[in-house]
């Protein structure tokens, strides 16, 4: 029988981890910085790179489970798994094939997201205003942006099929690395007080 997980402890873990190793944070904070700068300055080619990185994932993981799923020939659900690694490979082979029309259907993807994503935070939103929970206007913010960029997407279409996927994603890694950042900057601060 396992023992209880204990938050606490996990915690202390992780804070004990991140003193000990908050240069490895300092430097993959910067690594995101320059990647997501490089991609904000050049987005048609980020997207592009992500599609291509996106496709031999795909290649490969549906390679290595269509080679599994044959080694077990009799387990259950051997089609629906043997048809999983197919298509994964299938997808992976067609993004690698045509990189920039598989930016395009990503850059569909990712409207469809951003306006799924967008209703669901607004109703969630709206759930938190009738229990009265603090902040909700930050999560119906959070939704009306999500609806925004997915019209600023569509507006442009399909001139935006080129730059919005790339630009996203620079920005996300942009924001990433400045919070690993301040992460690391601050375990370095609270390891020196120790």
């Amino acid at each position: 029988m396992t023992p209880p997980i204990n938050p606490d402890r996990i915690e202390a873990v992780l804070v004990r981890a991140m003193h000990r190793h908050w240069r490895l944070f300092l430097v993959e904070g910067l690594v995101l910085i320059v990647l997501g700068a490089g991609a904000i300055i050049v987005p048609p080619l980020a997207g592009v790179v992500a599609t291509v990185v996106l496709g031999w994932i795909l290649l490969l993981a549906g390679a290595v489970g269509t080679v599994a799923t044959l080694r077990t020939s009799g387990a259950p659900g051997f089609g629906w798994s043997l048809l999983s690694g197919l298509l994964a490979i299938a997808a992976g082979a067609v993004l690698l094939w045509s990189p920039l029309q598989g930016l395009i259907s990503l850059t569909y993807v990712l409207i469809a997201f951003f306006v799924v994503d967008g209703v669901a935070m607004i109703f969630l939103a709206l759930a938190h205003r009738r229990e009265l929970s603090g902040r909700w206007e930050w999560m119906m913010l959070n939704g009306a942006m999500d609806l925004v960029l997915a019209a600023i997407i569509v507006a442009g279409w399909p001139g935006t099929a080129v730059w919005a996927l790339g630009l996203l994603l620079g920005i996300d890694m942009l924001f990433g690395g400045a919070s690993l950042i301040v992460m690391a900057l601050e375990a370095r601060q609270s390891s020196l007080q120790q």
